[in-house]
Protein backbone atom coordinates (compact mmCIF):
# COMPACT_ATOMS: atom_id res chain seq x y z
CA UNK A 1 0.00 0.00 0.00
CA UNK A 2 1.41 3.47 -0.75
CA UNK A 3 -0.05 7.06 0.35
CA UNK A 4 1.32 10.37 -0.10
CA UNK A 5 2.57 12.09 2.78
CA UNK A 6 2.99 15.90 1.48
CA UNK A 7 6.03 15.47 -0.93
CA UNK A 8 7.15 12.02 0.52
CA UNK A 9 5.72 9.13 -0.60
CA UNK A 10 5.38 6.08 2.17
CA UNK A 11 4.61 2.23 0.99
CA UNK A 12 4.02 -0.34 3.96
CA UNK A 13 4.19 -3.75 3.41
CA UNK A 14 3.56 -6.82 5.59
CA UNK A 15 6.28 -9.66 4.76
CA UNK A 16 4.45 -12.84 3.45
CA UNK A 17 5.67 -16.64 4.44
CA UNK A 18 7.56 -17.19 1.90
CA UNK A 19 9.83 -14.28 2.28
CA UNK A 20 10.76 -15.39 6.01
CA UNK A 21 14.47 -15.83 6.79
CA UNK A 22 15.43 -13.61 3.45
CA UNK A 23 17.25 -10.76 3.70
CA UNK A 24 16.06 -7.53 3.82
CA UNK A 25 17.26 -6.20 0.74
CA UNK A 26 16.39 -9.18 -1.20
CA UNK A 27 12.34 -8.87 0.22
CA UNK A 28 11.93 -5.64 -0.61
CA UNK A 29 13.17 -5.90 -4.58
CA UNK A 30 11.13 -9.04 -4.42
CA UNK A 31 8.33 -7.11 -3.41
CA UNK A 32 8.65 -4.03 -5.32
CA UNK A 33 10.00 -4.91 -8.40
CA UNK A 34 10.36 -1.30 -9.47
CA UNK A 35 12.52 -0.34 -7.59
CA UNK A 36 16.56 -0.96 -8.04
CA UNK A 37 17.80 -3.07 -5.29
CA UNK A 38 20.98 -0.02 -4.92
CA UNK A 39 18.06 2.47 -4.43
CA UNK A 40 16.28 0.16 -1.60
CA UNK A 41 20.15 -0.50 -0.11
CA UNK A 42 20.59 3.23 -0.06
CA UNK A 43 17.03 4.30 1.63
CA UNK A 44 17.42 1.75 4.16
CA UNK A 45 21.26 3.04 4.72
CA UNK A 46 20.03 6.45 5.15
CA UNK A 47 17.28 5.62 7.26
CA UNK A 48 14.13 5.98 5.57
CA UNK A 49 13.08 1.96 6.06
CA UNK A 50 11.71 0.96 9.44
CA UNK A 51 10.71 -2.44 10.62
CA UNK A 52 7.96 -2.66 13.04
CA UNK A 53 8.48 0.95 13.79
CA UNK A 54 12.31 0.70 13.69
CA UNK A 55 14.97 1.88 11.94
CA UNK A 56 18.03 0.33 13.30
CA UNK A 57 17.99 -2.04 10.51
CA UNK A 58 20.25 -3.34 8.06
CA UNK A 59 20.38 -4.82 3.91
CA UNK A 60 21.24 -7.99 5.32
CA UNK A 61 18.93 -8.39 8.68
CA UNK A 62 16.32 -11.04 7.72
CA UNK A 63 12.87 -10.45 8.21
CA UNK A 64 10.23 -12.57 9.62
CA UNK A 65 6.66 -13.53 8.00
CA UNK A 66 3.77 -10.76 9.61
CA UNK A 67 6.42 -8.10 9.70
CA UNK A 68 5.22 -4.61 8.68
CA UNK A 69 7.86 -3.17 6.48
CA UNK A 70 7.71 0.94 6.06
CA UNK A 71 9.30 2.51 3.52
CA UNK A 72 9.55 6.73 3.40
CA UNK A 73 10.48 7.93 -0.33
CA UNK A 74 11.74 11.06 -0.24
CA UNK A 75 11.15 13.46 -3.16
CA UNK A 76 13.69 13.83 -5.95
CA UNK A 77 16.34 16.14 -5.08
CA UNK A 78 16.08 19.43 -6.80
CA UNK A 79 18.60 19.41 -9.93
CA UNK A 80 18.62 23.41 -9.81
CA UNK A 81 21.35 24.47 -7.12
CA UNK A 82 20.11 27.03 -4.61
CA UNK A 83 21.87 29.84 -3.39
CA UNK A 84 23.34 29.10 0.42
CA UNK A 85 25.06 31.32 3.01
CA UNK A 86 28.67 29.35 2.69
CA UNK A 87 31.35 31.83 3.40
CA UNK A 88 33.98 32.88 0.69
CA UNK A 89 37.39 34.47 0.46
CA UNK A 90 36.88 36.91 -1.84
CA UNK A 91 40.08 37.96 -3.83
CA UNK A 92 38.31 39.76 -6.95
CA UNK A 93 35.46 40.98 -8.14
CA UNK A 94 33.77 42.89 -10.42
CA UNK A 95 31.00 42.99 -12.53
CA UNK A 96 31.98 40.59 -14.85
CA UNK A 97 33.98 38.01 -12.21
CA UNK A 98 35.35 36.74 -8.92
CA UNK A 99 38.05 35.47 -8.02
CA UNK A 100 38.09 32.91 -4.84
CA UNK A 101 40.77 31.70 -2.25
CA UNK A 102 38.93 28.19 -2.23
CA UNK A 103 38.93 26.76 1.35
CA UNK A 104 39.60 22.49 1.64
CA UNK A 105 36.89 20.57 2.10
CA UNK A 106 34.32 22.68 -0.61
CA UNK A 107 33.03 20.81 -3.41
CA UNK A 108 32.87 23.01 -6.81
CA UNK A 109 29.42 21.99 -7.89
CA UNK A 110 26.52 19.99 -7.10
CA UNK A 111 26.78 16.16 -8.03
CA UNK A 112 26.05 12.51 -6.52
CA UNK A 113 26.34 12.64 -3.27
CA UNK A 114 26.88 16.75 -2.68
CA UNK A 115 23.58 17.85 -4.41
CA UNK A 116 24.29 21.42 -1.69
CA UNK A 117 26.82 22.68 0.47
CA UNK A 118 28.91 23.71 -2.71
CA UNK A 119 31.06 26.85 -4.52
CA UNK A 120 28.28 27.09 -6.90
CA UNK A 121 25.72 27.46 -4.03
CA UNK A 122 28.03 30.01 -2.42
CA UNK A 123 28.06 31.85 -5.57
CA UNK A 124 24.90 31.59 -6.38
CA UNK A 125 24.31 33.39 -2.68
CA UNK A 126 26.99 36.25 -2.88
CA UNK A 127 26.06 37.07 -6.55
CA UNK A 128 22.49 36.79 -6.31
CA UNK A 129 22.21 34.80 -9.65
CA UNK A 130 24.42 36.68 -11.47
CA UNK A 131 26.08 34.32 -12.49
CA UNK A 132 27.14 32.61 -16.61
CA UNK A 133 24.54 29.91 -17.63
CA UNK A 134 27.24 28.54 -20.27
CA UNK A 135 27.96 25.95 -17.40
CA UNK A 136 24.35 25.00 -17.60
CA UNK A 137 22.37 24.85 -14.65
CA UNK A 138 24.26 22.67 -12.23
CA UNK A 139 27.75 24.14 -12.84
CA UNK A 140 26.67 28.18 -13.26
CA UNK A 141 29.70 30.37 -13.66
CA UNK A 142 32.11 27.23 -13.44
CA UNK A 143 35.60 27.81 -15.95
CA UNK A 144 37.76 25.71 -14.37
CA UNK A 145 38.02 23.53 -11.11
CA UNK A 146 39.59 22.45 -8.36
CA UNK A 147 39.11 19.03 -6.26
CA UNK A 148 37.27 18.48 -2.98
CA UNK A 149 40.11 18.92 -0.90
CA UNK A 150 42.38 20.91 -2.83
CA UNK A 151 43.08 24.89 -1.70
CA UNK A 152 43.60 27.77 -3.61
CA UNK A 153 42.49 30.40 -6.00
CA UNK A 154 39.68 29.82 -8.87
CA UNK A 155 37.99 32.20 -11.21
CA UNK A 156 34.23 31.79 -11.71
CA UNK A 157 32.73 34.22 -14.52
CA UNK A 158 29.41 36.13 -14.02
CA UNK A 159 28.75 36.89 -17.33
CA UNK A 160 28.31 34.95 -20.44
CA UNK A 161 30.46 37.08 -22.08
CA UNK A 162 33.40 36.37 -19.42
CA UNK A 163 32.83 33.31 -19.57
CA UNK A 164 33.99 32.68 -23.47
CA UNK A 165 37.07 35.17 -22.94
CA UNK A 166 38.03 32.91 -19.49
CA UNK A 167 37.35 29.38 -21.90
CA UNK A 168 39.18 30.54 -24.68
CA UNK A 169 42.01 31.37 -22.02
CA UNK A 170 41.88 28.29 -20.90
CA UNK A 171 41.58 26.69 -24.27
CA UNK A 172 45.27 28.36 -25.48
CA UNK A 173 46.84 27.85 -21.71
CA UNK A 174 46.92 31.74 -21.28
CA UNK A 175 44.96 30.92 -18.43
CA UNK A 176 47.89 30.47 -16.12
CA UNK A 177 47.95 28.69 -12.84
CA UNK A 178 50.40 27.61 -10.70
CA UNK A 179 50.11 25.21 -7.59
CA UNK A 180 52.33 24.14 -4.51
CA UNK A 181 52.53 20.48 -3.77
CA UNK A 182 54.31 18.67 -0.82
CA UNK A 183 55.39 15.49 -1.51
CA UNK A 184 57.31 12.30 -0.24
CA UNK A 185 60.86 12.53 -0.93
CA UNK A 186 62.96 14.67 -4.07
CA UNK A 187 62.25 14.53 -7.45
CA UNK A 188 65.06 13.98 -9.66
CA UNK A 189 66.20 15.77 -12.14
CA UNK A 190 65.09 18.59 -9.41
CA UNK A 191 63.16 20.46 -12.52
CA UNK A 192 61.50 18.32 -15.12
CA UNK A 193 58.25 18.11 -17.18
CA UNK A 194 56.07 15.14 -17.14
CA UNK A 195 54.32 14.30 -20.49
CA UNK A 196 52.05 11.99 -20.37
CA UNK A 197 48.21 11.64 -21.40
CA UNK A 198 45.75 10.87 -18.39
CA UNK A 199 42.47 8.67 -18.77
CA UNK A 200 39.90 6.96 -16.15
CA UNK A 201 41.46 4.36 -14.54
CA UNK A 202 39.74 1.04 -15.86
CA UNK A 203 41.02 -0.83 -12.89
CA UNK A 204 38.97 1.94 -10.56
CA UNK A 205 36.48 4.55 -11.14
CA UNK A 206 37.18 6.90 -8.75
CA UNK A 207 40.52 7.45 -10.09
CA UNK A 208 42.60 8.15 -13.19
CA UNK A 209 45.38 6.95 -14.51
CA UNK A 210 48.80 7.83 -16.81
CA UNK A 211 49.09 6.24 -20.37
CA UNK A 212 45.78 4.67 -20.34
CA UNK A 213 44.36 3.88 -23.69
CA UNK A 214 41.82 7.05 -24.56
CA UNK A 215 43.45 9.27 -22.38
CA UNK A 216 43.93 13.00 -22.55
CA UNK A 217 47.18 14.94 -23.65
CA UNK A 218 48.30 15.89 -20.06
CA UNK A 219 51.31 17.87 -19.57
CA UNK A 220 53.11 19.34 -16.07
CA UNK A 221 56.04 21.03 -15.21
CA UNK A 222 57.58 20.97 -11.66
CA UNK A 223 60.19 22.74 -9.88
CA UNK A 224 61.35 21.81 -6.44
CA UNK A 225 61.40 24.40 -4.49
CA UNK A 226 62.43 23.42 -1.22
CA UNK A 227 63.60 19.74 0.44
CA UNK A 228 63.60 18.33 4.08
CA UNK A 229 65.37 16.55 6.34
CA UNK A 230 67.47 13.63 4.48
CA UNK A 231 64.97 13.88 1.64
CA UNK A 232 61.86 13.03 3.65
CA UNK A 233 59.88 15.18 1.19
CA UNK A 234 60.04 17.65 -0.33
CA UNK A 235 57.65 21.17 -1.54
CA UNK A 236 57.37 21.28 -5.12
CA UNK A 237 55.76 24.25 -7.37
CA UNK A 238 54.14 22.73 -10.63
CA UNK A 239 52.65 25.00 -13.84
CA UNK A 240 50.07 23.24 -15.23
CA UNK A 241 49.84 23.14 -19.30
CA UNK A 242 46.33 21.17 -19.66
CA UNK A 243 43.77 20.80 -16.93
CA UNK A 244 42.90 17.28 -16.42
CA UNK A 245 40.98 15.81 -13.48
CA UNK A 246 43.37 15.24 -10.87
CA UNK A 247 46.38 15.87 -12.83
CA UNK A 248 49.08 16.70 -10.49
CA UNK A 249 48.04 14.23 -8.27
CA UNK A 250 48.34 11.67 -11.12
CA UNK A 251 51.78 12.65 -12.54
CA UNK A 252 53.39 13.27 -9.87
CA UNK A 253 52.72 9.72 -8.70
CA UNK A 254 53.72 8.27 -11.71
CA UNK A 255 56.87 9.30 -11.03
CA UNK A 256 56.77 7.87 -7.37
CA UNK A 257 56.69 11.31 -5.48
CA UNK A 258 52.96 11.00 -4.70
CA UNK A 259 51.43 14.14 -2.58
CA UNK A 260 51.45 13.44 1.05
CA UNK A 261 47.75 12.69 2.31
CA UNK A 262 46.43 11.82 -0.53
CA UNK A 263 43.89 9.28 -0.40
CA UNK A 264 43.93 7.93 -4.13
CA UNK A 265 47.43 8.21 -5.58
CA UNK A 266 49.46 9.09 -2.09
CA UNK A 267 52.50 7.42 -0.26
CA UNK A 268 52.04 3.65 1.07
CA UNK A 269 51.80 4.75 5.10
CA UNK A 270 55.66 2.40 5.33
CA UNK A 271 56.84 4.22 2.66
CA UNK A 272 55.91 7.32 4.11
CA UNK A 273 56.82 6.50 7.50
CA UNK A 274 60.04 4.84 7.03
CA UNK A 275 61.13 8.21 5.31
CA UNK A 276 59.92 10.25 8.17
CA UNK A 277 61.72 7.89 10.66
CA UNK A 278 65.10 7.71 8.75
CA UNK A 279 64.98 11.87 9.20
CA UNK A 280 64.85 11.38 12.37
CA UNK A 281 62.07 13.50 13.23
CA UNK A 282 60.11 13.11 16.63
CA UNK A 283 56.68 10.45 17.20
CA UNK A 284 54.41 13.09 17.34
CA UNK A 285 55.45 14.80 14.44
CA UNK A 286 55.27 11.38 12.65
CA UNK A 287 51.55 11.23 13.62
CA UNK A 288 50.91 14.93 12.18
CA UNK A 289 52.51 14.22 8.97
CA UNK A 290 50.74 10.33 8.27
CA UNK A 291 47.52 12.21 9.65
CA UNK A 292 47.34 14.62 7.54
CA UNK A 293 43.97 14.82 6.28
CA UNK A 294 43.91 15.67 2.23
CA UNK A 295 46.26 15.72 -0.60
CA UNK A 296 48.88 18.28 0.40
CA UNK A 297 48.03 20.62 -3.01
CA UNK A 298 47.35 24.56 -2.90
CA UNK A 299 46.46 26.51 -6.06
CA UNK A 300 48.41 29.35 -5.14
CA UNK A 301 48.57 31.67 -8.43
CA UNK A 302 46.24 32.54 -10.98
CA UNK A 303 46.95 34.89 -14.09
CA UNK A 304 44.82 35.89 -16.95
CA UNK A 305 43.51 39.06 -19.07
CA UNK A 306 40.68 40.33 -18.17
CA UNK A 307 37.96 39.05 -20.62
CA UNK A 308 36.00 42.37 -20.89
CA UNK A 309 38.83 45.35 -20.45
CA UNK A 310 41.89 43.22 -21.47
CA UNK A 311 43.83 44.06 -18.47
CA UNK A 312 46.34 41.72 -17.43
CA UNK A 313 45.06 40.54 -13.74
CA UNK A 314 47.29 38.12 -11.55
CA UNK A 315 46.73 37.23 -7.96
CA UNK A 316 48.22 34.95 -5.45
CA UNK A 317 47.12 33.45 -2.12
CA UNK A 318 49.54 31.86 0.23
CA UNK A 319 48.90 28.21 1.49
CA UNK A 320 46.51 27.70 4.08
CA UNK A 321 46.97 27.25 7.87
CA UNK A 322 46.81 23.29 7.72
CA UNK A 323 48.94 23.11 4.84
CA UNK A 324 51.38 25.98 6.51
CA UNK A 325 51.49 24.04 9.70
CA UNK A 326 52.87 20.69 7.90
CA UNK A 327 55.53 23.26 5.73
CA UNK A 328 56.85 24.39 9.46
CA UNK A 329 56.95 20.99 10.72
CA UNK A 330 59.05 19.47 8.25
CA UNK A 331 61.50 22.38 8.08
CA UNK A 332 61.45 22.86 11.67
CA UNK A 333 65.73 22.22 12.19
CA UNK A 334 65.25 22.15 16.33
CA UNK A 335 64.20 18.69 16.47
CA UNK A 336 66.41 16.39 18.78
Amino acid sequence: MSTEDGSRQITRLTVPPEQAGTRLDKTLSTLLPDMSRSRLQSLIKEGHVHINGSNRIGNSMSVSAGDIIEINIPPPADPIPQPEAIPLEIIYEDSDLIVINKQAGLVVHPGAGNMSGTLVNALLYHCKGALSGIGGVARPGIVHRLDKDTSGLMVAAKTDRAHQGLAAQLEDRSLGRIYEALVLKVPVPPKGTIDRSIGRDPHNRLKMAAGVRGGKEARTHYTVMDSYEDGAASRVECVLESGRTHQIRVHMAMIKHPLIGDPLYGPQPTALRAALNKAGYEKDDIEFVMSFPRQALHARELHFNHPVTGESLQFSAPPPEDFSTLLKLLDDTSRQ
